[in-house]
């Protein structure tokens, strides 16, 4: 898995890359609690190139979300690969997560 992490409008951007899974998640878990423990309140995950996400991926992304509540702050997915997005919906979290189309829509949501 590959972690791209970049910053457009002070929002923290993570491309993830390849496959999320019990491997990778402590890769990501570990990128995320350092960002959100400096003071990151606004989150956007781009997987665009996600391959695959397990269960334990899905709790990165849900425990990120829980902190960044506490904060007020928020995270917004976005460019789910159909088999991606289909984890999340049979999961029942596309309804509690918010889920955008592309990249520059889930930067749009966050400046709102």
């Amino acid at each position: 898995m590959e972690i791209i992490r970049s910053t457009q409008n002070e929002i923290e951007v993570f491309k993830v890359k390849g496959r999320l899974d019990s491997n990778t998640s402590d890769l990501l878990k570990e990128r995320l609690t350092r960002s959100l423990e400096n003071g990151t309140t606004r989150v956007v995950m781009d997987f665009e190139h996600l391959d695959y996400i397990s269960s334990a991926g899905i709790r990165v992304i849900l425990k990120a979300v829980k902190m960044l509540k506490r904060t007020g702050g928020s995270l917004v997915l976005c460019s789910l690969q159909d088999y991606v997005r289909e984890v999340f919906e049979i999961a029942g979290f596309d309804g509690y997560l918010t889920i955008e189309q592309n990249l520059e829509r889930a930067i749009i949501d966050m400046s709102t």
